[in-house]
């Protein structure tokens, strides 16, 4: 490669950044948010939830001393919820044990709950002009085709020869302008399956682009399909309410779920798991089916409809911290994505009533 990438990549970024709300500040607290967000999820969907949760949790000091059920209301929505406790649990480490300030360090962040080596390189360099690499999907992506690295992008080996370069790369008076315009370059041009490479300010020194395989780079091992399980969705009715419990699963943990019965498809053993558990009941009908994909698994959930038969067992329901939720509680608490359809079944349950 004849040059850095560094001069007319910042050229093209002065010219065509994205125009969000994270761009034009540089506190540390809201770029730390919004790199939180943006994992895993599109910038158009992060924009408004970032917008709201700043309405409700204007400082970090704001964010460390609410409870965790509202955080997770908060973002309801946005799925992969251990970045939602891990940003609580964050928040509460830089007011408990940094006064309320960020560390200005790829090392000190790197000690806050869910900040890996993107995030930490992305909020040091942006926040701080730390000369730090944010790598993340995108920037593999662009920095496989750019450099010519043509093996594995999963390989752990290939992912240090990547930062290295990045690293390499970085200017020392733009570090945090070069991280987003990588990203935004990823994110426009340097797309998957058919780069756009006639538009692209790097062209003239892309390897792949010289070589003509910008289109099969990055290089994916296949990856296992997600596994299928069977999961029964039990609304357990008593008196106009149902039964709902916070999960303590680490997927999905904290947030309510209704009863569920793992690897069962058939009311028979649906009734039995809840009965076990201190809820007698029996079966009413079934209210259809419903599929979640998670990264690496498929919830097949088969909707069902309980009647409990006396009043909920208080011991039973004190080990789950179990409620029987009224419709409006309903519109309370925070549920996942996965709980969509069994959510809007127990509306209209509880409606009828």
């Amino acid at each position: 490669m004849a040059s850095s990438p560094a001069g007319p990549l910042l050229n093209w970024y002065d010219a065509h950044r994205r125009d969000l709300p994270w761009r034009f500040t540089r506190d540390p607290y809201r770029i730390w948010l919004s790199e939180i967000m943006l994992q895993q999820t599109r910038a158009e969907t992060v924009r408004a939830y970032y917008a709201r949760f700043l309405d409700l949790f204007p400082t970090v000091e704001a964010l460390a001393g609410a409870p965790q059920e509202q955080v997770l209301k908060a973002w309801e929505g946005l799925g992969y919820y251990s970045r939602a406790r891990n940003l609580h649990r964050a928040a509460q480490a830089v007011v408990q044990e940094h006064g309320g300030r960020f560390p200005d360090s790829v090392e000190g962040l790197l000690k806050l709950p869910g900040v890996g080596p993107y995030t930490a390189g992305a909020i040091a360099s942006i926040a701080f002009g730390r000369p730090a690499p944010a790598v993340d999907g995108n920037v593999y992506r662009v920095a496989s085709r750019y450099f010519g690295v043509r093996r594995d992008i999963g390989d752990p080996a290939a992912q240090r020869e990547i930062r290295a370069l990045v690293q390499a790369a970085l200017p020392q008076d733009r570090p945090g302008d070069f991280n987003q315009a990588v990203m935004d370059l990823g994110s426009a041009l340097c797309i998957p399956l058919r780069p756009r490479c006639d538009q692209c300010p790097l062209s003239d020194s892309c390897d792949a682009y010289a070589e003509g395989d910008a289109d099969v780079l990055p290089i994916h091992e296949k990856k296992s399909p997600p596994r299928r399980v069977e999961v029964a969705v039990c609304l357990a009715v008593w008196e106009g309410r149902v039964l709902v419990m916070p999960r303590a699963q680490r997927m999905l943990g904290g947030l309510y779920v209704f009863w569920l019965a793992t690897d069962v498809s058939d009311a028979q053993t649906a009734r039995e798991t809840l009965e076990e558990a201190g809820f007698p009941c029996r079966f009413v009908e079934s209210l259809g089916e419903a599929r979640h994909v998670f990264t690496h698994r498929v919830w097949e959930m088969h909707l069902m409809h309980f009647a409990l038969t006396g009043a909920p067992d208080a011991q039973a329901m004190e080990r789950l911290g179990a409620r029987m939720a009224a419709l409006e509680d309903l519109d309370a608490l925070p549920f996942p994505t996965a709980m969509r359809a069994a959510l809007e079944a127990a509306q209209g349950l509880l409606r009828r009533r």
